[in-house]
């Protein structure tokens, strides 16, 4: 609903208000001079006796008004019953219920012959319009109800511009005032140098299409952004919206959606249609995966035939018959491996833009565009921070300048010092601290040498991930835990790996060594390990045996069948078993021969808790620079930088 669209109902509902207010005052002070209740018997023997009675009117055989004699009215008023009386001849001064309208008559015939007094009866019928208003309030509700509840219907499910029930197959597709003061531009997309210059490409055609046309070249027809979440693929779109000088329309994929059988359809066909009338024109839509699906292969067995006729419609809206031109189509997922092949193809998505995590200078570019809003000390240095967050996403960067805000105010500082910083990132990462939890000074002292087993292996072993911090002070679910700072890299070695599980299970050797059994702390770290050796064997073919074969499936289909006979899953589970016996035992050794050393870090952790880099470079000496610019983990590691238990 638009600005005009919401002043108009709230004009109709100040006039509705103001005419309901008005009848209830009326009805409750509007008669305050009319006719006096009484009853029947006082009206009989007080006045019919008197003779002082001129006429009795019934009116619609229920109530009956008393007409006094103009001789008699001031002697009434003298009555308590009766001051209030009206004056007036030409009015009813009293008025009473009566039961059955049959004994009434009786009653009254008998009254004027005991009193020998003929008093005219009249009878009238009168139609009350307020008393019809309030008893068609009931009806009126519920009418205005199903009204009201059509009208959100409709613009709860598409009911772009008429705002009824008819206009549920309408496109609700946002549109993007190009005037808009707080619009966003590229200028506010930090990072992604490469990926603008794809996405600028499209907005200068439809700025310049002449330079682009005279050379013979063609407008891509879509261009699909692919990447993790919180990567900026949404945020880009926006930054088209305020470059183009064009009309800009967005939906988001579930918009199409819709229990109503050939809404989803219908809704494709009016956004294109809109699309078409104003164009050029950019339609950006946002998780495109929740309608692009690969479509089912047994048609019979599908649980929702809306979605494919859905996809349908797009496909043939795309790239049909029908002529699109100057309608460019920008859409963003990042689930592009269960899209439909039909729709990543040439001619549809003529580009697929992969819009990755960020490196560190790209982190940099994106901290300095969200620190502009922040007070910040004199000690913070965005490239420091760069480095902090290898793994972080634009989204996670936004969060901790925001967490940072908020530890600031909440310490009452007047500006966001770097220590704020700190403590947001692991907050981020490890979970909030919880130094009230109770933990007994025994499990206090396995957590302390558990991750002192974590930080003498990775110290100590060349390829292992650099230590940035060491606590045992309880974050989130875990007890303890290792901060690490991995570097930039793309590939990794089967040696590096193998450093890296080693570091891994330096906690659960270091138990064993010191204490003589094993506890479950190490829950995190085995189930790590676990899955990295699983992936060297049967993704990356570093195995023996089963060398040069890989059985990942890059298609993200489902199969209902191992890639491989049950003969080589056993040859599979001895050689990942004997990856993770190898790490386990360069543990064990590493922390055997540096038993003095670890035995110290282990104590000063439980006295101070927390132990930094400098301490462990104090205490087991430097640590090769070179191997820590070499050292990089996985993707799916980059998302946790860190090691808990």
């Amino acid at each position: 609903m638009n600005k005009k669209q919401k002043e108009s109902s709230k004009t109709y509902l100040w006039i509705y208000g103001s005419i309901i207010a008005g009848l209830l005052i009326w009805s409750f002070f509007g008669t305050t001079s009319g006719p006096i209740k009484t009853s029947w018997d006082i009206v009989k023997n007080e006045l019919v006796s008197s003779h002082s009675v001129e006429k009795v009117e019934v009116v619609n055989e229920k109530i009956a008004n008393v007409y006094i004699k103009t001789s008699a009215i001031d002697s009434l008023a003298k009555m308590d019953q009766f001051k209030n009386i009206a004056h007036s001849s030409k009015e009813a001064q009293l008025y009473f219920r009566i039961g059955s309208l049959e004994v009434f008559q009786n009653d009254f015939k008998t009254a004027q012959e005991q009193y020998s007094e003929y008093i005219p009866l009249e009878f009238k019928d009168e139609t009350n319009l307020l008393d019809g208003f309030f008893n068609m309030l009931p009806l009126l509700f519920l009418i205005g109800l199903t009204i009201y509840m059509m009208r959100r219907m409709s613009r709860g499910s598409g009911g772009g511009g008429g705002g009824n029930v008819f206009n549920v197959g309408k496109a609700k597709a946002q549109e993007f005032d190009k005037d808009a003061v707080d619009k966003i531009t590229f200028k506010d997309v930090a990072g992604l140098s490469e990926v603008k210059i794809e996405i600028m490409e499209i907005v200068d055609f439809l700025k310049n299409p002449k330079k682009y046309s005279d050379l013979g070249g063609k407008i891509p027809k879509g261009a699909l952004l692919i990447g993790p979440p919180g990567t900026g693929k949404t945020l880009l779109a926006k930054a088209v919206a305020g470059e183009a000088d064009v009309p800009f329309l967005s939906m988001s994929g579930s918009d199409f959606v819709e229990m109503f059988v050939g809404v989803g359809a219908s809704r494709v066909r009016d956004l294109f249609k809109q699309a078409k009338e104003k164009s050029p024109c950019i339609v950006f839509i946002d998780e495109i995966d929740a309608i692009g699906r690969a479509r089912s292969k047994n048609g019979g067995y599908s649980s929702n035939d809306e979605r494919e006729n859905t996809l349908n419609q797009l496909l043939t809206e795309m790239d049909g018959f029908g002529t699109n031109s100057g309608v460019i189509i920008l859409a963003a997922t990042n689930r592009a491996d269960i899209l439909d092949k039909a729709l990543t193809r040439a001619g549809r998505f003529d580009r697929q833009v992969n819009v990755e995590l960020p490196n560190q200078e790209e982190r940099k570019e994106i901290l300095d565009v969200h620190i502009r809003r922040l007070k910040l000390g004199d000690d913070f240095e965005s490239a420091f921070f760069a480095k902090q967050t290898p793994g972080f996403s634009g989204a996670d960067i936004a969060n901790v300048c925001n967490e940072a805000a908020l530890m600031a105010a909440r310490k009452n500082k007047t500006v966001v010092e770097k220590q704020d910083f700190l403590d947001a990132i692991d907050r981020i990462v490890g979970g909030l601290e919880r130094k009230s939890k109770v933990i007994t000074p025994k499990e206090k002292r396995t957590i302390a040498f558990h991750e002192a087993g974590h930080a003498t292996v990775s110290w100590m072993l060349e390829h292992a991930n650099p230590l940035i911090k060491v606590t045992i002070v309880p974050r989130g679910k875990s007890l303890g835990a290792a901060w690490y700072l991995p570097g930039e890299r793309q590939i990794t070695t089967y040696e590096q790996l193998m450093h890296e599980m080693a570091a891994t299970l330096g906690g659960r050797a270091a138990e064993e060594i010191v204490f003589g059994e094993i506890s479950t702390g190490a829950l995190s770290d085995l189930e790590k390990v676990t899955k990295q050796s699983y992936s060297m064997i049967a993704y990356y073919g570093m195995g023996k045996e089963t060398s040069n074969l890989s059985f990942y499936n890059s298609t993200g289909t489902d199969s209902f069948t191992k890639p491989y006979s049950e003969l080589t899953a056993q040859k599979i589970d001895i050689e990942s078993k004997e990856l993770i016996d190898i790490s386990y035992k360069s543990a064990l050794d590493i922390i055997r021969s540096n038993q003095k050393q670890f035995t110290v870090l282990a104590e000063l952790l439980i006295e101070k808790e927390v132990v930094f880099a400098e301490d462990l470079e104090r205490i087991f000496g430097k640590k090769d620079a070179t191997a820590s610019q070499e050292v990089e983990i996985s993707q799916e590691e980059k998302q946790e930088n860190i090691v808990a238990e």
